[in-house]
């Protein structure tokens, strides 16, 4: 994290209380709000809240295709202070604001928060990216990858002010990794509550191809240690997508696990591998499922004229958290959020089908995978958009989840690894 004197956007030093869970703001000035971010973004890119005057905005990106960067070293080279951003969600102090993000429970809406902090990652991004010379940016830079987020709170508050902070700590050709930190303000003081490393993608201004963007020179020891993080980061993410089950066979490891699995379920009396039966206290893979459909509406569209990554991440991990709560038989906590890939946009008007599925279990923990794809209406041609997966934790021990066929073995190994992914970070 840098140091406060690094602040572009941000409230006094000090923050002087109006209540418990109120941040006050400095005289001089303050922190921009969510909505304050969102309106940055529309006018970055030259969007409209309106929807036909954005389509036409949309369309007319296409002439800002001069202005991109040749190669990377036609541009600046930008340090972390850059891009450095502080964002306040005053959840504490607007009481109307708190409705968007209350569940039944008085607790905060996680799915909102997923929403947020993708907004904030995107404007980290172009604040890295930004040239004054130009009005608008040519560059059209979309989420490609929620890499982790760690939970330190698991309580939000749902009357107390929140801040996040976050900048860009690693940059490629044509990626950015941005870091994001989530604090709430209670008893006088903002405490941690989540880090979050998302991956970021430019593209040209129709949003086709790789476009490139200002490398980073990391300003002192501090910032190396953070810039030699992301490289590692890059480096892990690599490494996991070479060794998925997708593409190799399990470890030798994994095949007695899977095999140990099979096992148990065998029948001995009858002797047969046709014959299996439920162990005790346990539960089939194929009925630990819940699924759910969306309608793309404009509404829910991106600054980009598709359909909102975090809209996608909400819903997805509505979906999760509710099959958790019904396998567990609680209100489940969530412990962590990783390797979100956004494999393909979702264009608006599009059915997109979510389905989750809980495919590993370990005492109180339940890991959920959510799939999502879109079919569209008029081609019927189906096409996965992304895969997500969530680590929920129960307040007991959780039933056994069982696979029974080859693929749900395949998806249990998977789960297994996000999970130890998680245990071990």
């Amino acid at each position: 994290m840098l140091s406060p004197r690094f602040l572009l956007l941000r409230s006094a030093a000090s923050l002087a209380s109006r209540s418990l869970c109120t941040g006050g703001s400095s005289k001089h000035g303050r922190a921009p709000d969510m909505a304050e971010v969102r309106n940055r973004l529309r006018e970055i890119v030259g969007a409209s809240t309106n929807w036909s005057d954005h389509q036409q905005a949309m369309a007319e990106r296409a002439s800002l295709s001069s202005m991109l960067a040749k190669s990377q070293n036609d541009l600046p080279a930008k340090t972390m202070k850059d891009s450095f951003l502080e964002v306040h969600l005053p959840l504490g102090s607007e009481p109307q604001l708190r409705e968007k993000y209350l569940t039944y429970h008085n607790t905060v809406r996680f799915g909102r928060i997923l929403e947020d902090l993708d907004s904030l990652a995107v404007l980290i991004s172009y604040s890295h990216t930004y040239n004054p010379a130009l009005r608008r940016s040519p560059l059209s830079i979309v989420t490609a990858l929620v890499d982790k987020i760690d939970m330190r709170q698991h309580i939000i508050y749902p009357d107390c002010d929140i801040k996040f902070t976050g900048h860009v700590t690693w940059v490629g050709k044509t990626s950015i990794e941005a870091k994001m930190h989530m604090s709430q303000y209670r008893d006088g003081a903002y405490a941690p509550v989540l880090d979050a490393t998302f991956v970021m993608v430019a593209r040209d201004p129709e949003n086709k191809r790789a476009a490139f963007v200002n490398p980073l020179k990391p300003d002192g020891p501090e910032e190396e240690k953070i810039f030699q993080e992301g490289e590692a980061n890059k480096s892990r993410r690599v490494e996991l997508s070479t060794a998925s089950l997708l593409k190799v066979a399990p470890t030798d490891e994994e095949r007695k696990v899977v095999h140990s699995l099979f096992l148990n379920t065998l029948d001995t009396k009858t002797v047969s591998f046709r014959s299996r039966i439920l162990p005790p206290n346990s539960v089939w893979m194929e009925d630990a499922k819940l699924k759910g459909l969306e309608i793309c509406h404009p509404q829910e569209r991106n600054i980009f004229n598709r359909i909102f990554g975090g809209f996608l991440m909400r819903k997805a991990y509505e979906l999760g958290w509710a099959n958790a709560c019904s396998y567990g038989g609680c209100r489940p906590r969530l412990v962590a959020v990783d390797d979100i890939l956004f494999q393909k946009p979702v264009e608006i008007g599009s059915l997109l089908f979510l389905s989750s599925q809980v495919c590993y279990t370990q005492g109180q923990y339940i890991q959920v995978r959510v799939h999502s794809e879109v079919l569209d209406p008029l081609t019927r041609q189906h096409n996965t958009t992304n895969v997500f997966h969530f680590t929920f934790a129960s307040d007991r021990d959780v039933p056994n989840i069982i696979p029974m066929t080859y693929g749900e073995s395949m998806l249990y190994l998977d789960g297994k690894r996000h999970f130890n992914q998680t245990v071990e970070s």
